[in-house]
C-alpha cells in the first residue's frame, strides 16, 4: 500500500515524457481526421471519445504500454473512426450505426408513449422546456430526444411551422 503514495524520479519523467509523446500525437491525428473526432453526433462518435480517453490514460500511467503502443492504440482508432465516417454515407450503414432521434412532444402535448421508451421523465422534460425559455406549452412545436442523447425544443409562435427537412428522421 505504501507504493500508492510514492513515486520514483525515474518514473515520473517516463509518465511526463509520455503524456507529451502522447499528447502530441493526439493533436496531429485530430488535425488529420478533423473536428469529428471529439463530436457527440452519434453513439459511434461517443464511443470513440470514450475510447481515445482510455487509450491516452493507460498509455500514460501503465507501466506495461509503451509510449509506441499508446501511438499504435490511437492511430488504429482514429482509421476506425474515419473508415466508419465514410462508411456511413451509406443508408444500411448509417441505419446501423445511428440511433434515431424520437419525438417527444408535438404542438404541445407530451408523447407519454416515447417518453417512456426513451426513459425520459417528465421532470426531465420540463427542465429542458425551461432551459429553452418555453413559458408555455403552446408555443413548443416539436421536442426531439436526438441520437447523440441531447434534447431539442423547437418553439416560436404559432403562425410559422417548422419546414419539413428539419422533422424528416
Amino acid at each position: 500500500m505504501k507504493e500508492w503514495f510514492t513515486i520514483s524520479s525515474e518514473s515520473l519523467i517516463a509518465i511526463i515524457l509520455t503524456a507529451i509523446g502522447i499528447y502530441i500525437a493526439l493533436v496531429i491525428m485530430t488535425r488529420i481526421s478533423g473536428k469529428r473526432s471529439f463530436s457527440k453526433m452519434s453513439s459511434f462518435d461517443f464511443a470513440i471519445t470514450v475510447a481515445i480517453g482510455s487509450i491516452l490514460a493507460t498509455a500514460i500511467v501503465s507501466k506495461s504500454v509503451s509510449l509506441q503502443q499508446g501511438i499504435i492504440g490511437l492511430l488504429s482508432i482514429y482509421v476506425i473512426q474515419i473508415f466508419v465516417a465514410y462508411a456511413r454515407r451509406w443508408d444500411f450503414i448509417q441505419n446501423l450505426m445511428d440511433n434515431k432521434p424520437t419525438l417527444l412532444m408535438k404542438d404541445g402535448e407530451v408523447i407519454e408513449d416515447n417518453l417512456k421508451k426513451c426513459h425520459v421523465t417528465a421532470s426531465d422534460l420540463k427542465a429542458k422546456l425551461r432551459e429553452a425559455n418555453v413559458i408555455q406549452l403552446s408555443e413548443v412545436k416539436a421536442v426531439i430526444f436526438e441520437s447523440t442523447g441531447d434534447i431539442s425544443v423547437l418553439h416560436g409562435s404559432s403562425d410559422k411551422n417548422i419546414d419539413d427537412w428539419i422533422m424528416d428522421f
